[in-house]
């Protein structure tokens, strides 16, 4: 990734990178100099320096810097270093230290993991094979590493490391940060406490000769100060973090429980009876079958915007002028189950296609078939007929063009299905843009996360604007493409 771009990105994702320092004036231009080639957004907090650091981080252009004469130690300098990230405006900071020991190289890998795992706290795994260590460093790692695993249940492979991302409106303890080099800790078990992701990734780490070292580490008093913080979380792990990680468990069984049940009360009780009273009494005119479909419209606003899932909120946005009653071929990128109703919000002018599976569903599958829903199996041409009558009739036909849902919620490759409709029957391309269904229920996940839904709808794109694009195939790279940077766009709003 060249450097401009991944500024930019960091910059787009509210990510800033701060820089604690004490008396490192041998080591502290370069690894702020390092950090301006990846990041534009650096924050150095001078923690009562009384060496040349701070004459010589006023000689850097670009960079903020806060100070105060005395100093506090490690945990009141990350303390202070936050607070201006914030005031500045930025919801991430990665942090790493001013003795030279972490590479700013590193600082792509922290970008990649904050994107596959938005929110989560990023720890620099250091790759601590054949380094020369002291014993007595060593052995405070593992140290760290076992209470940790007692006081949260997680096993981490480097809890000393200073390298990390943290998402900072979900940071919890600060207010109790202790003052030295055990807040890091601290950090790191209340955010576990509290239910924040923690993913280790592997970064470098480079130790100089020991006699260049230099170490602010107080072997007798600080690993004092561990020991007690280390009792005293025990003591809260059992009165405080063991509650708060049950009560999470129970309220997602309870959310997934209730909306499952939900489900299953309105489909199995009340559509699927109705729906085959309904067929079943009379001729299925126009004028009915239409009925039918504004049943799935209310029941659909009903479930995503009055809050029929728990812990969700839903949120659109539409370009201005759109007729949803105007036939054309909308488009929509493909997470979960949930997508279908988050586009059934906007008309009930709508017909799905979709796989044999979901057309053949015990659950929902008369309701489908009743509402005209078509399955695609060996191709598009067998129903050709039936879509150009729906057409004709005032539906427009959504398609989900990468085929399947997505994992990881990336934009798949995208078929060239929709964009041969569209040419067929003359249609414009309407397109959707889904975030939240993949992150509230995964595609591999069996309960409910809580989060927000939001779907954009873009401005339609004509028949000569798709020709413009060139044949079938480069239409549906283009829009794929477009796709990406529209999600990247709506993500890093979301995720910040």
């Amino acid at each position: 990734m060249m450097n401009e771009e991944l500024k930019k990105q960091l910059r787009n994702r509210g990510i800033c990178v701060v820089i604690p320092t004490y008396n490192n004036d041998t080591t502290i231009k370069t690894v702020v100099e390092k950090s301006l080639l990846y990041c534009d957004d650096v924050i150095v907090v001078t923690d009562g320096c009384t060496d040349r650091t701070t004459d010589i981080l006023d000689a850097i252009d670009g960079i903020t810097i806060v100070s105060y004469p005395q100093n506090r130690g490690k945990g009141y300098a990350l303390k202070m270093g936050f607070r201006k990230a914030l005031e500045m405006g930025f919801s991430y900071a990665i942090t790493l230290d001013g003795d030279g020991q972490h590479y700013p190289e590193d600082i792509p890998l922290f970008l990649k993991a904050n994107q596959e795992h938005p929110k989560s706290l990023i720890i620099g795994s250091r790759q601590l094979e054949g380094v020369d260590r002291s014993k007595g460093s060593s052995f405070a790692n593992k140290f760290s590493n076992f209470w940790f695993y007692v006081q949260t249940g997680r096993a981490l492979p480097d809890t000393q490391t200073g390298y990390r991302l943290y998402p900072l409106h979900r940071l919890c303890g600060l207010s109790l940060l202790t003052s030295r080099y055990e807040a890091e800790l601290e950090l790191l078990v209340f955010a576990s406490w509290h239910g924040v992701k923690l993913v280790p990734i592997p970064v470098q780490v480079y130790y100089p000769p020991r006699n260049e070292r230099v170490s602010h580490f107080r072997l007798g008093k600080d690993f004092a100060r561990i020991s007690v913080l280390n009792t005293v979380l025990c003591f809260l792990a059992v009165v405080y973090g063991l509650p708060l990680r049950l009560w999470r468990t129970l309220m997602t069984f309870l959310r997934t429980a209730y909306s499952l049940l939900f489900f299953l009360f309105f489909t199995l009780v009340v559509f699927t009876p109705f729906v085959w009273i309904y067929t079943k009494i009379g001729k299925m005119t126009e004028r009915r079958r239409y009925r039918l479909h504004q049943l799935i419209y209310h029941a659909s606003r009903f479930v995503m915007i009055h809050h029929g899932i728990p812990g969700t909120k839903y949120e659109y946005k539409v370009a201005e002028g759109i007729d949803f009653n105007k036939p054309r071929i909308i488009i929509c990128n493909h997470q979960s189950h949930l997508d279908l109703m988050c586009q059934l919000v906007f008309t009930p002018k709508i017909v799905f296609l979709t796989n044999a599976w979901v057309w053949n569903n015990p659950f929902y599958g008369s309701l489908i078939r009743n509402a005209e829903y078509l399955p695609v199996r060996e191709g598009l041409d067998e129903i050709m007929p039936h879509l150009r009558s729906l057409i004709e009739r005032g539906y427009s036909i959504a398609v989900y063009p990468e085929g399947t849902r997505s994992k990881d919620c990336r934009i798949g490759r995208f078929h060239q299905g929709a964009f041969y409709m569209a040419r067929e029957f003359g249609l414009e391309i309407l397109p959707m843009i889904l975030y939240g269904p993949g992150k509230i229920l995964p595609k591999t996940g069996w309960h409910l996360h809580k989060g927000k839904f939001f779907v954009e709808v873009d401005k339609p794109l004509t028949q000569e604007e798709l020709s413009a694009m060139g044949d079938l195939k480069q239409q549906a790279s283009t829009m794929r493409k477009r796709y990406k940077e529209k999600y990247e766009e709506i993500a890093n709003r979301m995720e910040q």
